[in-house]
């Protein structure tokens, strides 16, 4: 991958990795690696949200095209938060837009690599490389509810971005604003409870600006919401 040497990550840091942590230990992890589901976020109230394991662990296609597309001819290489199996930043890679994953979650960050993608095992909140000099920033897949605190993910996130660049985010389809304690499950069980949000396009664009961020534009693709931010 022909990411610039000051963009690239320090090799021998590790965070998030203890025992009995959400999305590292739980099935998420497991699914990961087996490529499939079933998979779901279960809330404390017992109704549950499907995962879409097989999704994420295909190729690229359909609304994932848009936020590559707008990637191109961004200032400088793109961070993906939460990249998951890295489907997203091989196709990055395979556009000729040098990109670089984070996730957690060991399986995550071993099938980015097995793609020929760079992932770093690292908690979104935790120091990265290059922050304030990256082109663009994703937060696809439902990762807006990543620590249950969309405003402050949305300023971390702000934060990462170069003069110029972007935050693609893909928010709920549906007009919602809700954080709950949920909990990893598949069918071998499920894994420790943590914070989770989910925000559809209005309640978004109200954390974003709380963080110094604006809207750059909007749009719908596939059943997916998304929108782009920049800095104000």
């Amino acid at each position: 991958m022909n990411l610039p040497a000051a963009l690239r990550p320090r090799t021998g840091t590790r965070t998030g990795t203890g025992t009995g942590e959400p999305w590292v230990d739980d099935p998420f992890g497991r699914a990961v690696r087996a490529g499939r589901g079933p998979l779901w976020l279960r809330r404390a109230d017992g109704s549950r949200l499907a995962l879409e394991v097989e999704r994420w662990c295909a190729p690229a296609a359909g609304a994932d095209h848009g936020l590559v597309l707008r990637c191109l001819g961004l200032p400088a290489p793109v961070l993906d938060l939460g990249c998951g199996p890295g489907r997203l930043v091989a196709a990055l890679l395979e556009a000729g837009v040098p990109a670089l994953g984070v996730d957690v979650c060991a399986a995550s960050v071993e099938r980015t690599a097995h793609l020929g993608g760079l992932a770093l095992r690292r908690s979104v909140f935790d120091r990265l490389p290059a922050e304030g000099r990256w082109g663009g920033v994703l937060l696809a897949d439902g990762n807006l509810g990543i620590g249950g605190d969309p405003a402050a993910l949305l300023a971390r996130a702000g934060g990462l971005l170069a003069p110029g660049g972007l935050l693609l985010v893909e928010t709920a389809a549906q007009e919602v604003d809700e954080v709950a304690d949920v909990r990893v499950e598949g069918p071998d069980g499920a894994g420790p409870p943590f914070r989770w949000a989910r925000c559809g396009p209005a309640a978004t664009l109200r954390h974003a600006r709380a963080g110094g961020l604006e809207r750059a534009e909007r749009w719908v693709s596939h059943g997916r919401a998304f929108l782009a931010l920049r800095r104000a």
